[in-house]
């Protein structure tokens, strides 16, 4: 057997990839997060399908499923919002795993920043503009931030900086990169992604947390802030620039 762990999307079901859908409708049992997966994907699962909402589990009830199906000898889709790359908690699930010498496979999915980019209708790099994307949160009631990965730190960069997890937040947030990014800097916040509920808030740094209170907003969304947000004037790219020598370039 083998622990599939599935990028699940952003939110709107039919943005899982299709492996993502194949290995899903083959696993007999399926671990999810129902507080953030889509009950649409559940329809996808094979009839009589194990189906365990891990909403409510702590780590070592997630590891003893995923053992159970190991011992019964049965696939497992473990879905997971977004991609299983960022803030996923993952690394503590593979850990146990590779304890208990069951083998498991990664499938990426859409993350949520590249929803929130697409309902905003923004590349987030843009050139002369801006080439750097940092994917972040802030520390709060969850485990701490290391050393030098604070916003005040990040933000001297300038880069574009989307956070996770921060929309309850948006006062602090606002505080901290006032310093470097200034009032007028474009910010914008994408709740719900890709889901027919879904809210866009676009603005600049000294207006965006007032949207985001006004909206009611306090989870499942990306705060985004940076100039590539609001770029109009800007070099074309070198990929599909006329002046190219395109000579050496395979058919």
């Amino acid at each position: 057997m083998t622990v599939y762990f599935i990028g699940a999307g952003p939110g709107a079901a039919d943005l899982i990839t299709v492996r993502g859908a194949r290995l899903l409708a083959a696993s007999p049992v399926c671990l999810y997060a129902g507080s953030l997966v889509p009950v649409e994907l559940l329809a996808e699962c094979p009839e009589g399908a194990r189906l365990v909402d891990t909403a409510n589990l702590d780590i070592e009830q997630i590891t003893a499923e995923l053992a159970r199906a190991h011992a019964d000898g049965h696939d497992v889709a473990r879905l997971h919002s977004g991609d299983p790359s960022v803030f996923s908690a993952v690394n503590e699930q593979m850990k146990r795993l590779d304890e208990a010498g069951i083998p498991y496979e990664i499938v990426p999915g859409v993350p949520a920043f590249a929803a929130a980019a697409a309902a905003l209708k923004r590349e987030l790099t843009v050139p002369t503009v801006g080439q750097t994307v940092i994917l972040t949160r802030i520390a709060q009631r969850a485990t701490a931030m290391p050393p030098g990965e604070d916003l005040a730190t990040l933000g001297r960069s300038g880069a574009l900086i989307v956070l996770h997890l921060a929309a309850r937040y948006a006062d602090r947030v606002v505080e901290e990169l006032l310093p470097h990014y200034g009032a007028d800097c474009p910010a914008a916040v994408v709740a719900m992604a890709s889901r027919p509920d879904e809210i866009v808030l676009r603005g600049t740094l000294d207006s965006i947390a007032g949207q985001v209170k006004a909206a009611g907003v306090i989870r499942t969304a990306v705060i985004m802030v940076g100039r590539t947000l609001g770029a109009e004037q800007f070099r074309d790219s070198h990929l599909y620039s006329p002046g190219r020598d395109r000579g050496s370039c395979g058919s």
